[in-house]
């Protein structure tokens, strides 16, 4: 799958030539296509334990099939930042999140900068048997990186890859 990327001069300097890095490296592949998913679940259990679990970055990479690392994990709520590794269709991105707003058991609202550029708005309420966790994720895909013709197949897997996120989180918090 490496040989779908060509590698950029400013990614040699980082030193792997295999990782798109930072908002330059993205804005230089010319990020067009801004796509939007949003699921929901219903979990039985509290929202105060659904919001620990999800709001807690350690545990992105149980939740997230393609999250490959989480890193370097700094504050706690509005203004917490995290490095992460991401792979999509095998292609590994790095970037960094910030937590914009945190509204502990009820809302929130990330910004992802770098490899994915994308704003995760997670939402939590209270139902008769636990929870409802509605995900929305607005994001960019690296089209000249992946290719126009690959767009729709990355929209189809993203959107797979949220229902079954969605499914861990519930699992590991119905478990």
């Amino acid at each position: 799958m490496d040989a779908m990327r060509v590698p950029l001069d400013a990614d040699r300097e980082r030193g792997d030539p295999r990782r798109l890095q930072g908002s330059r490296a993205l804005h230089e592949r010319k990020v067009v296509a801004m796509q939007r998913i949003e699921r929901s679940i219903e979990i039985k259990g509290p929202v105060d334990r659904v919001y620990a679990y999800v709001a807690n970055p350690d545990n992105l990479t149980e939740w997230m099939s393609s999250l490959v690392e989480v890193r370097n994990v700094s504050g706690t709520g509005a203004g917490q930042r995290f490095e992460w590794t991401y792979k999509m269709v095998g292609i590994p991105l790095d970037g960094e999140t910030t937590v914009v707003e945190d509204a502990p058991n009820e809302r929130r609202v990330t910004k992802s900068t770098g490899g994915i550029e994308s704003q995760w708005t997670l939402t939590f309420a209270p139902i008769a048997e636990g929870t409802r966790l509605t995900l929305e994720v607005a994001y960019a895909i690296p089209l000249p990186v992946l290719g126009k013709l690959a767009e729709r197949l990355v929209v189809g897997r993203n959107e797979r890859e949220m229902e079954l996120s969605l499914q861990n989180i519930k699992d590991r918090c119905e478990g």
